[in-house]
């Protein structure tokens, strides 16, 4: 198969990429500059200039491939609702060349859709009130697609995604531990985060687009909730800091942009993505990978500078 990703290169995509060439498939990466198309190039995939928000080539990529698989998101953090409306106008566009063909689309979420306190599971619709709120109308938009004749899949990823090349909250709860001198907590550290390796997250993204049937959500969940006392006790331990606790209100001063997200309870399950595709996480888990070397290496820390 012939497939589109967009963020091919990116943290996730590029593992993708790697897993759908490793098992026979072509890949047509889309690439905004010639950085990442020599990236491209340099593992066998085909490349195709463009950008998220360039829709011509967005339509002209899903038109020459057998699927897609997108990935690719703006991170605005001072504008979360832009992000998402560039997110929801790739997958209109992407769809409308999809409509009609039964071609696979599998389509990127999240985890902090889901309202927290609670398991949640593949069942559970996105929620207006959710941390991920601006992504809400995506995840409409794509399943809405499954009537249309699009073979639409939706995998949520966790909020942390481990593994090597991570530069999103992980090394950042190891950055603020090394500047503040503590790995602290929230609270009594009890509240959960679901976690999954990029390797494992990758596997199901090419299952979802071989099997999965029109409007399946699925959970790339490996670990259902670690608590974020284990997390930052793992991280003192490597740093030798102190472990200590904040109140829930000095979170956001502490840490930050992600003192809200360290705050949320969001555990999650994927009994029933595992039983539709046979999926099964085999790589490390999140505190197993954070007693390896990587997070705590010159190379993992610069990413961050």
């Amino acid at each position: 198969m012939k497939v589109f990703v967009t963020g091919a290169t990116g943290y996730i995509g590029s593992a993708i990429v790697r897993e759908l060439l490793a098992t026979g498939h072509q890949v047509l990466g889309l690439a905004r500059s010639d950085a990442a198309a020599t990236s491209l190039a340099s593992v066998g995939a085909q490349v195709h200039r463009g950008s998220l928000d360039d829709l011509d080539s967005l339509r002209s990529g899903a038109a020459a491939s057998d699927g897609v698989i997108h990935t690719a998101y703006f991170t605005i953090s001072s504008d979360l609702a832009r992000s998402g409306e560039a997110d929801l106008r790739a997958i209109k566009v992407l769809g409308a060349e999809l409509a009609g063909s039964s071609r696979p689309f599998v389509v990127t979420s999240a985890i902090g859709l889901l309202l927290p306190g609670r398991l949640g599971t593949e069942e559970d619709a996105a929620s207006p009130n959710s941390f991920g709120a601006s992504r809400v109308a995506s995840e409409e938009a794509a399943l809405e697609l499954s009537s249309r004749g699009v073979r639409v899949s939706i995998v949520r990823l966790p909020p942390t995604t481990h593994g090597e090349g991570d530069h999103g909250f992980v090394p950042t709860l190891i950055s603020v531990a090394r500047t503040k001198g503590v790995s602290a907590y929230p609270s009594d550290g009890s509240n959960r985060w679901p976690a999954v390796h990029r390797l494992d997250a990758a596997h199901l993204y090419r299952l979802a687009l071989e099997k999965a049937a029109a409007g399946s959500v699925l959970h790339a969940v490996a670990d259902e909730g670690v608590p974020v006392r284990e997390i930052a006790g793992e991280i003192s331990r490597r740093l030798g800091v102190p472990v200590v606790s904040l109140p829930i209100e000095e979170a956001g001063s502490h840490f930050g942009w992600i003192g809200h997200v360290f705050s949320l309870d969001i555990p999650a399950s994927s009994t029933l993505t595992r039983q539709r595709l046979g999926w099964q996480p085999v790589q490390p888990g999140l505190l197993a990978d954070l007693d390896g070397d990587y997070y705590f290496t010159n190379e993992a820390w610069s990413k961050l500078r």
